[in-house]
């Protein structure tokens, strides 16, 4: 069988009329149709003719006379000649398969006299019923690309490929007639990557005035090796006598896979499929090899209803006792991104409390969200049977594991969806087990946080909040009173306080706590100016501090509530998320705390330009100016005073920068020069950078110390936040002096709890010099 391309000129007018009446080349029925028009013994080359495949054929195949005979199988045979001039050369062990009986009736009545020994099967070639390793040779005449219509996807092709592999012999060769379009390439070249030596050859055309598609011969010899080579051709891309299309794709494709291989045999950490382990890409998997580990995708395609990724792991040396061979991990969505799961040092941790010599690691995403455990469990099952090490000769189960997801229970309060920031969640939630922090705390509560979850990025809180009870039992006087004393002004916007339970209590965000302990890391950075912002707390003046990045306006609250000495201005983009703030988190302006709605970038820069007055210009009341700056109560005006604290807490809509937070732009080389011009003689920069990628943290950390005087940095626990601390001022804290700075800034800070004002002074503890 193989499929004419349209523009590709055929034998005769009446053979392109029969092609036009295919339509589909993968259906049976419009083949037999096809056949039963066409007539017997009216041979039709899809391709190549002998002629110009005899020579490359035969010196590829080997003698016919050597013993035993080589066993060639012809899949999608049609009424192709091909087979019987290779009997005629002496090659005498062909076994012809196609899915169309007409034409195998055809091919055996025309044959069976002159060719007895040649066979013929009526048979579906993406599922043949032949032994494993039952032929040295399969000979692809166009059947490949048949399969692969663009429409279809690759199902069928890698159903097809799938059985060459099966049915070759160890030394055998696969031999593909194709016309290589890219989409065909794409699947042939990955599907003989590991234990296969490749090459490509330019079949020689018949010659022709005008240049048309050219026939390729793709050739997989099927090795015992588990070195990732690089795929051969025999010809000069400048010299193919084809298509220039045609001429472009193939030589792309070749480019495109021979620096995959590359990479694989660099060993980059890079993403295995089930089919390159069971060729050999590391190894038996039968075997187990302590300290192993590696990346790779199961499920996907057949009978399975997922595609995962996973982490396998082989047990360091002398991990033992275990009390399993085998045993799977199971990570929620929820979780997948904390440093237990996603780094390399938190998943041995993983390894060595599971009690198993190899754990497969299973990193759920959003396409497994409607799926129950129970129905990921019996997919993941076959799968992950193919991956335990030894016989298994027992049957013995494999245990499956789970990372809970921590949570006791979940309420979405709010769902909405951006423009800018694509679909948001704002849900109430109770943890199963809190910090021992809370704890000492509140001892008696069931604690309850709210969350702000952008969608767009996979396990992303944005923020999270603490709730409590109005007239909390638990609170100080101090905050009684400070309750008491704000619960006669009421926001205006409809809908702002939400009930959260069935009690009648009302839970409202508590500002004097900054749940996310990266939020808690940037207040500890305050360590770095303490005694400037001593200075200015004391003379009665106001620290000037711009926050980029609203969120759910938790940072700034607490600024707001803790530091009243600081006058805060958040610059947020996206006005559905200020709406959010102040319906679902509490967040209120007032003439110390305001809110622009305008690019974080832009405001940067006009910020110290002589001209920001024109584009800062008053507002009133909750109106919406001309320059998207909005601020409540009262006339406010942007000062062009320089900054003190200058916060870039943003997270970034395009993770190929290789960071979650921020986007690329708040990082370049020029912004960061605006940044040091707009802060003040002691100004402090902090960024939030969440990236996975060591070089890209190591480029951020590069451009800041080219730009600023000092850099510090506070990695933190279990967490992917490293937060980033800018100095532009001469002189600066020494080390032997943090402690001090630190007690210096909790005197600064009203916190209503002592127990969080000793969280941030641990924090600054670990704050180190970089610059």
């Amino acid at each position: 069988m193989g499929k004419k391309k349209k523009n590709q000129s055929s034998s005769s007018s009446s053979a392109t009329d029969l092609l036009q009446t295919l339509g589909d080349f993968t259906s049976k029925e419009n083949w037999d149709k096809f056949f039963t028009i066409r007539g017997t013994g009216d041979s039709f080359e899809w391709y190549a003719e002998w002629p110009q495949l005899r020579d490359p054929l035969i010196s590829l195949i080997g003698a016919p006379t050597s013993s035993p005979p080589p066993q060639i199988l012809v899949p999608g045979c049609g009424n192709s000649r091909l087979s019987e001039h290779l009997y005629d050369a002496g090659f005498h062990g062909i076994t012809n398969v196609d899915f169309s009986k007409v034409v195998i009736s055809d091919m055996l009545r025309r044959n069976v006299r002159d060719r007895s020994d040649m066979r013929w099967r009526v048979m579906d070639m993406t599922s043949m019923q032949f032994m494993d390793e039952t032929f040295d040779v399969v000979l692809d005449k166009g059947g490949l690309d048949a399969l692969m219509e663009p429409e279809l996807g690759h199902k069928l092709g890698n159903q097809y490929l799938s059985e060459v592999k099966r049915l070759l012999k160890s030394g055998g060769k696969f031999v593909c007639l194709t016309l290589a379009e890219s989409h065909v390439l794409g699947l042939l070249f990955p599907k003989f990557r590991f234990g296969w030596k490749m090459s490509v050859h330019a079949i020689p055309q018949k010659s022709s005035s005008e240049p048309s598609l050219q026939t390729f011969m793709v050739v997989a010899d099927k090795e015992n090796s588990s070195v990732v080579l690089q795929v051969t051709s025999s010809f000069d891309h400048s010299s193919l006598d084809c298509n220039k299309n045609q001429a472009f794709g193939i030589h792309e494709a070749l480019e495109s896979e021979n620096q995959t291989r590359r990479e694989y045999s660099h060993g980059s950490d890079i993403l295995y499929s089930l089919e390159d382990l069971q060729l050999g890409a590391k190894g038996d998997m039968k075997n187990l090899s302590p300290g192993c580990r590696f990346k790779l995708i199961l499920g996907g395609e057949g009978d399975f209803c997922f595609s995962y990724r996973a982490v396998l792991l082989d047990a360091r040396e002398n991990s033992g006792p275990f009390m399993y061979n085998c045993g799977v991990f199971i990570v929620p969505k929820t979780r997948a991104h904390e440093w237990l799961f996603s780094s390399e040092e938190g998943q041995w941790l993983v390894v060595e409390s599971s009690k198993a010599a190899r754990l497969i690691m299973v990193l759920l995403d959003t396409s497994h969200a409607s799926a129950s455990m129970d129905e990921i469990q019996k997919d993941l099952s076959p799968l992950v049977k193919q991956l335990a090490p030894g016989k298994d000769d027992q049957g013995a189960q494999i245990p499956f594991m789970m990372a809970g997801d921590g949570i006791k229970h979940r309420n979405v309060v709010h769902q909405a969806t951006s423009s800018l920031t694509g679909p948001i969640i704002v849900e109430d939630l109770v943890y199963e087990n809190v910090d021992p922090e809370f704890s000492r705390i509140w001892p008696s509560e069931d604690l309850k946080f709210r969350r702000l979850v952008f969608q767009r990025t996979q396990g992303l809180v944005q923020s999270e909040a603490l709730l409590m009870r109005d007239g909390s039992s638990h609170r100080t006087d101090v905050e009684t009173e400070r309750k008491k004393a704000s619960s006669s002004s009421k926001s205006k916007r409809k809908g702002t306080q939400r009930r959260s339970d069935d009690s009648g209590n009302q839970l409202k965000v508590y500002h004097g706590y900054l749940a996310s302990s990266y939020h808690m890391g940037i207040i500890s950075g305050f360590t770095l100016i303490s005694s400037y912002l001593e200075s200015v707390a004391s003379v009665g003046k106001s620290v000037k501090a711009v926050v980029i990045g609203l969120g759910a306006g938790l940072l700034p609250m607490f600024l707001h509530e803790c530091m009243p000495f600081v006058g805060i201005e958040a610059v947020e983009l996206d006005l559905t998320m200020l709406n959010l703030a102040e319906d679902y988190f509490g967040f209120t302006q007032d003439k110390s705390l305001k809110v622009h709605i305008t690019d974080g970038i832009k405001f940067v820069r006009e910020m110290k330009s002589s001209s920001a007055t024109d584009e800062m210009s008053v507002v009133h009341g909750n109106e919406i100016t001309s320059n998207n700056t909005r601020s409540c109560n009262g006339n406010c005006t942007a000062s062009n005073a320089r900054v003190d604290i200058l916060i870039i807490d943003v997270d970034s809509p395009d993770s190929s920068s290789g960071m979650t937070c921020p986007a690329a732009d708040f990082v370049e080389g020029s912004f960061l020069l605006t940044v040091k011009d707009a802060l003040s003689e002691q100004g402090l920069f902090i960024v939030n950078l969440v990236s996975r990628s060591q070089a890209t943290k190591d480029m951020v950390i590069s451009r800041m110390k080219m730009v600023f005087n000092h850099l510090f940095c506070l990695q933190l626990e279990e967490d992917v936040n490293l937060v980033l601390f800018g100095l532009s001022s001469e002189s600066c804290i020494k080390d032997n002096s943090f402690p001090e700075a630190a007690v210096q800034l909790g005197k600064l800070v009203k916190f209503q709890h002592l127990e969080i004002s000793q969280s941030i002074m641990d924090a600054a503890k670990k704050i180190r010099c970089l610059k």
